[in-house]
């Protein structure tokens, strides 16, 4: 080849083909002041196309985890294109390239494509020209966002507590938003009963490392020394129960095992604690430690018999008290029949036959008989009032009829109403209608025997007549026989 070709190609300067503008111009002496395309605008054909995005949108962060931030890389700035790169062909304006082997027309491509080359890496630096702090405007808004989410962070680990809850016994650790023992249970789904415990109290505020206990109420139907009654309990056995409520147990009956556990449906427990009791009985006196439940329990424990009708002074089923004094007592009994009369009853019916006043015994009466059973008792030695058990009627008794007069009495008698009787019944009688001698023949007033009396219409003993009865037949007697009747005391009718 001759060297009039090299020589063609050193008569021109650097040059660069551009179809925009037509012809090669030449470059610009400053790539910062080329001109500036507008953010998002398109570039001509074969421009560098921006792939930059805003990276300023907050992910959503998931509960109780910090989020993961995406390593930044800084973007890859594109470069102008480098002369002899692998590809590119050197143009015949790069002085000490010459192409020996091509022609003008290679020359021309190759100054075409190294023209547009220019354009673009034109564009490129004006783009970065009005962004001159573009990687730090990038990184800006994703610190801002790592910058929030730190502060979040800290904030929600801030509120994070690990708690330790004890419910009825088990343990476990928990982390909680909670701000107080209430928000904690409630979240939690522990219910709380009135008779529940709750350490610390409910409302309590807490904070991370803190313990909060929870001790279910059980009831027991407890009865204590005879005395019923429910009570609440928040131990799990039944030794820490009795302790819990005070109970003193040593030397007492307890009627389950101390050991036993007591579940939240709770359980019936009898109790009966350590008593001091004095049995008084044959003469001595003794005291006893003892949890009987029966005062019969005590005097045994105390080594003494009860035998036959021996009781105690206090009810033998009843609860020894502490501190009571039983007295115990030796009884002998047996049986005493006695025999009782029954009265009669009277029967009164009126006669017209008899005056009026006079009462005649139509039938006398007779008693009934009645067997009555008693028992006798000695207490202690001492005897007792005996005590009626047992009655039966052996004879029933046979009333009395009496005849009652009903008619009208003479008021008096011709030829003796002027006598002096009142002083004749003095001297006879004393002045008395029921007056007896001491043979019993003679009665009443005026002292008439039987026979007399009945002869003169009297019924009867005279004795048992009115004293106007006995004086109207001792005027009668008087008309038929004069003063004789009465031989010592008839001279007192003449005054």
């Amino acid at each position: 080849m001759s060297n009039a070709r090299y020589e063609t190609y050193e008569t021109y300067g650097p040059a660069y083909a551009d179809p925009v503008y037509g012809g090669f111009d030449a470059p610009p002496a400053d790539l910062h002041s080329a001109e500036t395309l507008a953010h998002g605008t398109p570039g001509a054909p074969g421009a560098y196309e921006d792939t930059y995005r805003p990276a300023c949108e907050t992910p959503t962060l998931p509960s109780y985890e910090a989020p993961t931030l995406p390593r930044y890389e800084a973007p890859t700035l594109p470069g102008l294109p480098r002369q002899g790169a692998p590809g590119d062909e050197p143009g015949p304006g790069f002085a000490g390239y010459p192409d020996p082997g091509t022609g003008a027309r290679a020359g021309s491509r190759a100054a075409a494509r190294n023209g547009s080359h220019r354009r673009s890496a034109r564009r490129r630096k004006a783009r970065y020209a009005e962004r001159p702090d573009s990687p730090m405007r990038r990184l800006l808004p994703q610190a801002l966002v790592v910058a929030f989410l730190a502060g979040g962070t800290t904030a929600f680990v801030a509120k994070d507590k690990a708690i330790e809850l004890n419910v009825d016994g088990e343990t476990r650790t928990l982390h909680t938003f909670a701000d107080d023992v209430t928000e904690l249970l409630t979240e939690e789904g522990v219910e709380i009963g009135a008779h529940d415990v709750v350490a610390p109290g409910p409302g309590t505020e807490i904070s991370s490392g803190d313990e909060v206990a929870v001790h279910y109420a059980r009831p027991v139907r407890l009865t204590l020394d005879g005395h019923p009654r429910e009570v609440w309990t928040t131990a799990h056995t039944v030794e820490g129960a009795l302790r819990q409520l005070g109970v003193r147990q040593e030397g007492a009956y307890v009627s389950t095992s101390r050991s036993r556990r007591i579940g939240r449906e709770g359980l019936a427990l009898d109790v009966r604690t350590e008593r001091s009791v004095t049995i008084m009985a044959d003469g001595r006196a003794r005291t006893v430690r003892t949890n009987a439940a029966t005062v019969r329990e005590a005097v045994e424990e105390a080594g003494i018999t009860l035998r036959g009708q021996d009781t105690t002074s206090v009810p033998q089923g009843s609860f020894p008290r502490d501190g009571q004094t039983v007295t115990v007592l030796r009884i002998t009994g047996g049986k005493e029949v006695r025999e009782e009369a029954i009265p009669f009853q009277v029967r009164r019916t009126e006669d017209p036959t008899l005056f009026r006043g006079t009462e005649v015994v139509e039938r006398a009466g007779e008693p009934g008989l009645r067997r009555v059973t008693f028992a006798l008792r000695t207490v202690n030695g001492v005897r007792q009032k005996p005590r009626r058990i047992r009655s039966e009627v052996v004879r029933e008794p046979r009333p009395q009829v009496v005849k009652v007069g009903t008619r009208q009495r003479p008021a008096s008698v011709q030829g003796a109403d002027h006598l002096d009787w009142q002083g004749l019944a003095a001297c006879e009688s004393g002045g008395r209608p029921d007056a007896v001698d001491s043979s019993g023949t003679y009665g009443g007033l005026y002292q008439f025997d039987t026979r007399t009396w009945q002869a003169l219409g009297g019924s009867g003993r005279p004795q048992d007549a009115p004293a106007a009865e006995q004086t109207y037949r001792a005027k009668k007697l008087y008309v038929r026989r004069g003063a004789s009747p009465w031989p010592h005391c008839g001279g007192r009718l003449r005054g």
